[in-house]
């Protein structure tokens, strides 16, 4: 017996032995399926990104949601007193043939205009380079984009060979947009010959060109009879909703007897107009440059009276009746809407006060977790941090914005800073983060805020994947009201993302950081390249001039991202973004409802014009649209709606519906120029 008992002892041992040796090599197994499994996702996404693919979709048509914020681009003033004449260098045609190749493959360049692509062209210099010379080096800023002309160079990244460069490759092409890290080295292996162009180059010769365009297409609706009873501001939102057209040799741009509903200005060549007598065309005149036709038709029903026929290439700017009607009157533009609006502030009625002071100022620290013990910051941007602060005397939580004055300088910010404290100053609404003081010291400004303690939308998206429709639509409609209060006071808001809204504790949306808001007169354009890569407007990305219309272009983008989780346009390479947006493919998942769709369409569409929110009606076509039908805007404005939002916030800590990030012990340099002296 017990020997059997002893036999039986060393089989369960063996057993045991072998099980656990089982289970390690299971083990063993599932952490190399997940290294394969990890490492074909990488694989998967260096493949997207090569390929210039959208996020991926997974089977149920529902696109990834991106994880990580994104990056804003900072103002950058343009030089006025730059001479383009005397950057001019002659090219034989064979070098223009290959330079026209050369930017028709890259993906951002091929966007350009005719016009674009021919400054470009004369504007780039030629550069020579030995072997072993470094054109590019990794981690420092660049203001360069290059061609290769002649000879090979070699990508390099932490070390790894990526790629070979060869004649016809542009390289460097983000620079040119604006101020970047490089995210690679170029160097030369042979004896290379270069074009290249700067940044303060390029840009100045596309707002220069797009100005001027300008300037000239309102002189040329100017002399339009029809129209000259029209102001500087009604034009303008004409030459917005204007496109452009082109027409071959012979081809017929109106016939006689046709119903006319199009007004065409002559931007270049010729146009015969003729007209049928006794049953033959009788030749009238030739228009040129400048000159207008069709104008009767875009204020009555109208035959045409002539036919116009194109001499050779002819490119016209042309609007149609109904985007004419959609275009004027423009008064409605004043907002004098909402008898209400200035009474949007329901809850108390505190400005500054007097008695904050920053001495008093306490931090709030984390009482749990890896950071336990450390002051509590909310938010992270490139130019400081916010955290959050108390008072004894107060008894309230406050968001302390403190940014570094040293770097405002280096980047000169100077102005904008000071122009958001300003606007914040005098802002009164609750869809508006709060200013309650400002402060300044030798190195830092601070800007002690509203504490909004919901958190960032783009912290909720990012943890549920995509919000609900009710979720999006009281989102969308909290941004609406507060682009009704900045534009009727003729402020541009410029950064509109989930990352800068906000929800207070009763769950309704507040927008936060002005850093790229701008005061604008009615009719008036600007020409910064600025804001975040994804929400860009086309005309922003082209230098075409901006104004209010760019906030609704990246409304569309915004109700997009909320109901999707990632948004229209994206990429990992910034300049494959801008493609996109240029392209203005959308492409919508399954799931996303048809009202959802229609409005997406119409606040993304690519001329400012025609842009729901910027034609006659204003603001009240973006409230008035059927995506909205649930939302009683006098409720919402008097702070009586109960927001979907809350069952987004968790209860807890004051600062548990915030991202935790490491207290920076480093202090920032002084700086006394004295930009701040008004601050």
């Amino acid at each position: 017996m017990e020997t059997k008992l002893k036999e039986l002892r060393q089989k369960l041992e063996k057993q045991c032995q072998v099980n656990q040796e089982l289970q390690n090599h299971n083990q063993d197994l599932e952490k190399r399926l997940k290294e394969k499994e990890r490492l074909l996702e990488e694989l998967q996404s260096r493949l997207d990104e090569l390929e210039g693919h959208s996020p991926r979709e997974s089977n149920d048509g529902v696109q990834e949601v991106r994880q990580s914020r994104t990056a804003v681009m900072a103002l950058e003033p343009i030089p006025e007193d730059l001479d383009i004449q005397t950057t001019k260098v002659k090219k034989t045609a064979g070098e223009r043939a290959q330079i026209i190749k050369a930017m028709g493959k890259n993906d951002f360049l091929s966007r350009l205009d005719e016009e674009q692509i021919s400054m470009m062209v004369e504007l780039l210099t030629s550069l020579d380079r030995c072997p072993g010379d470094k054109i590019i080096k990794e981690g420092t800023e660049g203001d360069s984009m290059y061609i290769v002309a002649a000879g090979e160079l070699k990508v390099t990244q932490s070390g790894r060979d990526l790629r070979t460069l060869t004649s016809g490759d542009v390289f460097g092409e983000l620079a040119i947009l604006y101020n970047c890290k490089r995210t690679a080295s170029v160097e030369a292996v042979t004896a290379v010959r270069l074009w290249c162009i700067d940044r303060q180059t390029y840009r100045s010769i596309m707002t220069s060109k797009s100005k001027k365009k300008r300037e000239q297409l309102m002189g040329f609706l100017k002399t339009a009879r029809t129209l000259k009873a029209l102001n500087e501001e009604q034009l303008s939102n004409i030459i917005d909703s204007m496109e452009e057209v082109k027409f071959q040799d012979t081809e017929v741009i109106v016939r006689e007897g046709a119903e006319g509903d199009t007004f065409y200005i002559i931007l270049k060549g010729e146009v015969l107009v003729t007209k049928k007598v006794n049953g033959q065309q009788k030749v009238i005149r030739k228009m040129g440059q400048g000159e207008h036709f069709g104008e009767l038709a875009l204020i009555r029903a109208i035959l045409r009276t002539a036919t116009c026929t194109a001499v050779g290439e002819v490119t016209c700017f042309s609007i149609d009746k109904e985007v004419f009607e959609e275009t004027i009157p423009i008064e409605s533009l004043e907002l004098h809407d909402d008898s209400d609006l200035e009474n949007t502030v329901t809850s108390e009625k505190e400005r500054f006060e007097s008695s904050l002071k920053l001495k008093d100022l306490i931090p709030i620290l984390y009482q749990e977790g890896r950071y336990q013990g450390e002051p509590v910051t909310l938010g992270l941007g490139g130019f400081g941090r916010v955290e959050l602060v108390t008072t004894l005397h107060h008894g309230k939580y406050f968001a302390m914005k403190k940014v570094s004055k040293k770097l405002i300088v280096e980047k000169r910010q100077g102005p904008h800073v000071i122009f958001e404290k300003r606007i914040l100053q005098d802002i009164e609404s609750d869809f508006i983060v709060r200013l309650h003081a400002a402060f300044k010291d030798t190195r830092y400004i601070y800007m002690v805020m509203e504490f909004c303690s919901g958190g960032e939308i783009w912290t909720k998206l990012k943890e549920v994947g995509r919000f609900d429709e009710n979720i999006a639509v009281f989102v969308s409609a909290c941004v609406v009201e507060a682009y009704a209060y900045l534009h009727k006071k003729n402020i541009m808001y410029r950064d509109l993302k989930p990352e800068n809204l906000m929800l207070d504790s009763k769950g309704y949306v507040k927008l936060v950081d002005f850093g790229f808001a701008k005061e604008l007169k009615r009719g008036q354009k600007t020409y910064s390249f600025c804001g975040t890569p994804e929400y860009m407007a086309p005309e922003i990305i082209q230098n075409h001039g901006h104004d209010f219309a760019a906030d609704f272009w990246s409304l569309g983008v915004l109700v997009f991202e909320l109901l999707v989780g990632s948004p229209p346009f994206s990429s990992s390479e910034p300049q494959k973004i801008y493609a996109k947006i240029l392209d203005g493919v959308m492409k919508f998942p399954p799931y996303m409802g048809e009202g959802a769709r229609s409005l997406i369409n119409k606040l993304c569409r690519p001329r400012p014009g025609q842009r729901l929110g910027n034609t006659k009606n204003g603001i009240k076509d973006v409230r008035h649209h059927r995506w909205f039908n649930s939302i009683n805007w006098h409720k919402l404005r008097m702070g009586q709606i109960d927001a979907p939002t809350i069952r987004l916030i968790r209860k807890g800590p004051c600062y548990i519906n915030f991202d935790r990030f490491p207290f920076d012990k480093t202090q920032a340099e002084e700086e006394f120029s004295g930009w701040d002296r008004d601050f």
